[in-house]
């Protein structure tokens, strides 16, 4: 006998990776945020974003990486190659502002 596989609720239009990005229970993002041009200016509001968390159960490199990374994942075939290139980039500039 097999078990059925239960689906994660959705949201009414299925957006739920949109819902995460918005009212993550790790951070509270500033709007905009991955949308921003520099990958200096993203690893920025990702730190002070990660730092002023009251919410977060991890470090807040290990909460900012992980926040990007989980855009990066989600996004997926719709980025595009220099939208990839940037947002990749901002983590290695992330890891440098907190010194790894």
């Amino acid at each position: 006998m097999t078990k059925a596989l239960k689906r994660k609720p959705t949201s009414a239009d299925g957006r739920w990776s949109q819902n995460v990005t918005e009212h993550s229970n790790a951070l509270d993002l500033e709007a905009g945020v991955f949308g921003l041009a520099r990958p200096a200016d993203i690893a920025r509001s990702l730190k002070r974003s990660a730092e002023t968390s009251k919410r977060r159960k991890a470090s807040p490199l290990q909460s900012a990486m992980s926040m990007l990374n989980f855009y990066i994942n989600r996004a997926g075939k719709t980025l595009s190659a220099g939208r990839k290139k940037v947002l990749n980039e901002a983590k290695a500039e992330l890891r440098r502002l907190y010194g790894r």
